[in-house]
């Protein structure tokens, strides 16, 4: 049963919501944020709200449906701090946190649940961008998915568009003052529906690796094929193609007027990517040594104050001084093992203790590549969760 569509009891207590861009705010100020997620156990497991200030409790709602609940259920919860109660969409939420209002507890909840969590999607300027015009990275925290937006002179691009988030861009752009010229997706994503198609309906000119149609995109006549060395001017900004297999047969990274390298899912700020969503376990250690042959022939090839900014980010990131998750390539070599690894010790350590898949991957594929559809609400579904689209980070890293 959905939880969300129970007819619950009504509490005598009326409490109040917060917004979730709110719970961000305090969470990001460093604030002591204490949840009580009452989502199923396997559910809370998968995907959660963390952060260093946050403390997190998961007690399923059922446990509070009872006119009388359990000592022990409430012995788990602290009298002595404001809480705020969150599920799937709210519904379940606004119950629970009625029921201990009138117990007596401090509390509120989370407007629209975990749903409304994956709706926040904030903007940051990279600082350290050096080259023209101003770099925009797009963040969604939920889910870690990272996009750019380069604009100068009347001219914009985004790279790695979300299809949840299409109006936003185009908004942006408007605010700005700029017209949304291109968009880019870096490859056939499996954690989240792009928004490609979606920006060329708007009139965007929409750009996809050559490479990455031959997995059976159906749509490509309405798009742009980029190739290796193809370079496209933003204002006075350069965006070039450099194509990165390894992730994907067809992964693509951009070199923003050679100051910021898109590096898609290719390489993070915190690990490497992932090399066996195409191909599965079978073809894992080929791709693993394609990715290999990448990053040392086409990334680590680039002068070492070249920024590196991937397509997602995970906990184990920290963020640079201007809040983007960027990073000299650089300092990266210093500190991530795999970069200087040959390449049979890169394949042993790459598929050594292989994250989870990322949920619903194999329909999301299907739907980026055009070959299912979803509507909105589907598709909104089908990339809630973590994206687990980098390898596992521990073995990777440096000890120094």
């Amino acid at each position: 049963m959905d939880l969300e569509a129970m007819d619950f009891p009504t509490p005598e207590s009326d409490v109040d919501s917060v917004d979730p861009e709110t719970l961000k705010s305090r969470i990001d100020r460093g604030d002591n944020v204490h949840l009580l997620d009452a989502r199923m156990a396997t559910d809370y497991k998968e995907w959660r709200i963390d952060g260093e200030t946050v403390e997190s409790i998961n007690i399923p709602y059922f446990k509070f449906l009872d006119e009388e609940i359990d000592d022990d259920v409430l012995a788990q919860i602290p009298d002595d701090k404001h809480l705020t109660v969150l599920c799937a969409k709210g519904g379940a939420s606004e119950y629970v946190a009625g029921a201990l209002a009138d117990r007596g507890y401090s509390v509120d909840h989370l407007e629209d649940g975990m749903n409304g969590w994956a709706s926040i999607y904030e903007a940051h300027e990279v600082t350290d961008y050096a080259g023209a015009g101003t770099l925009i990275q797009y963040q969604r925290p939920s889910s870690g998915c990272l996009g750019y937006m380069v604009y100068d002179d009347g001219e914009a691009a985004i790279i790695d568009p979300l299809r949840a988030f299409s109006d936003r861009y185009l908004a942006d752009a408007e605010k700005l003052g700029v017209d949304l010229k291109y968009a880019f997706d870096t490859h056939i994503h499996a954690d989240h529906i792009s928004g490609l198609r979606e920006m060329a309906e708007a009139g965007v000119e929409a750009m996809i690796p050559e490479a990455a149609v031959d997995r059976g995109v159906t749509y490509a006549d309405k798009l742009t094929l980029t190739s290796d060395g193809d370079t496209f001017a933003v204002g006075s900004a350069t965006i070039e193609t450099v194509f990165t297999p390894g992730h994907t047969t067809g992964m693509t990274s951009y070199l923003v007027d050679d100051s910021l390298l898109a590096t898609g899912d290719g390489l993070f700020i915190e690990s490497v990517a992932r090399p066996d969503l195409e191909e599965g376990d079978e073809g894992a250690p080929e791709a693993a040594a394609m990715l290999h042959e990448s990053l040392q022939t086409k990334v680590l090839a680039l002068p070492d104050e070249t920024l590196i900014g991937g397509a997602h980010f995970s906990d184990a990131a920290e963020p640079a001084d201007d809040g983007t998750y960027t990073a000299p390539l650089g300092e990266l070599v210093d500190r991530m093992a795999a970069l200087t690894m040959d390449e049979s010790e890169f394949i042993d350590t790459v598929l050594a203790d292989m994250p989870p898949r990322p949920a619903n991957y194999v329909d999301i594929i299907e739907t980026n590549l055009g070959q299912q559809e979803a509507d909105d609400e589907e598709a909104f579904t089908l990339e809630l969760g973590p994206n687990n689209c980098a390898a596992s980070q521990d073995a990777l890293t440096s000890d120094d």
